[in-house]
């Protein structure tokens, strides 16, 4: 979310049809333009997955015809942007008055690159900073070291993702590793199948770790890398919890970086929690620097 000094501005939030492409062109076009400016897109992946399954709803935030921010709500959260040759005018503020005004008590909003102009609106609308988000990224240009390799520390083998095949007990997995994690753990295998029809999604990319012993799936690390770009996503990690002191997460994370190499990106970008330090830690020893911040706030009791 973001916007900056508040004045007395008229104007709506409607809920635009998306499936006009004329219409859905003007909600795009306000991401674009915030995107192009601040450097990273308003909406993550898992807003605009949400709004493409009718999870969500879009609006438009629009004064007269012209549409000045654009916004995603429901499920109890909110995503939302006001263009950049529009800031300064007070649409943000009058924008989330509005909002809130209708919206769950309980309601999160994001604030995708921790804009200042956020922090001002979250305080004036009581909203709290609940959880920080940090975008950490290294370079793949230098030597990996050669204990890439699960099996030779954690007792694991590898294999790549088999569609159809490994998707109810990876389902199963995740969400035992990720039990506490809000939007990673609640992934369904509804969900999983719609990331797969995702242009960015390869089998070969989605790297599983089994147990040599029982063949029992006990870790992964899934990659994204988005058509045509020279960087790939570390997509998550995730060790079972009976494997974890082995090595493995180190080994899983080592063994992305490498496949990302060998497809030809020349960077890694991956996300954690800021709170979980040990991650933190280990993604830093291997090199991963800050890229941004995404601070999530929560609204306060009244």
């Amino acid at each position: 979310m973001s916007a900056r000094r508040r004045t007395n501005v008229s104007l709506t939030l409607t809920v635009p049809d998306l499936s006009d492409a004329a219409t859905r062109a003007r909600f795009e076009s306000v991401a674009a333009a915030a995107t192009a400016v601040d450097g990273h897109p308003p909406f993550n992946e898992q807003a605009m997955l949400d709004l493409a399954s009718g999870r969500r709803t879009p609006l438009l935030i629009s004064v007269g015809d012209e549409p000045v921010g654009a916004a995603i709500l429901g499920q109890g959260e909110l995503d939302f942007v006001i263009a950049p040759a529009h800031r300064g005018h007070g649409h943000g503020g009058e924008a989330l008055r509005q909002i809130l005004a209708d919206a769950p008590d309980q309601l999160t909003a994001w604030s995708h690159g921790d804009h200042p102009a956020a922090r001002v609106l979250a305080n004036r609308y009581r909203l709290a900073a609940a959880r920080t988000l940090l975008q950490l990224g290294a370079s793949l240009t230098r030597e990996i070291p050669a204990e890439a390799a699960p099996a030779a520390h954690s007792g694991a083998r590898t294999s790549a993702f088999r569609p159809g095949v490994d998707d109810e007990e990876w389902v199963a997995l995740n969400a035992l590793v990720f039990a506490s994690h809000p939007e990673q753990g609640s992934l369904t295998r509804a969900d999983l199948a719609a990331r797969q029809t995702e242009p960015w999604f390869d089998p070969g990319d989605f790297l599983l770790a089994r147990d040599e012993a029982t063949g029992a799936l006990i870790g992964y690390t899934w990659l994204k890398i988005e058509p045509g770009s020279p960087s790939g996503e570390i997509y998550v990690v995730g060790v079972h919890p009976d494997a974890a002191g082995r090595g493995l997460g180190r080994a899983l994370l080592l063994a992305g970086m490498e496949r990302l190499r060998d497809r030809g990106c020349t960077s890694v970008t991956l996300y954690v929690e800021a709170h979980n330090t040990p991650a933190v830690n280990l993604y830093r020893s291997l090199g991963f620097t800050d890229h941004t911040v995404d601070v999530q706030y929560r609204r306060l009791p009244s």
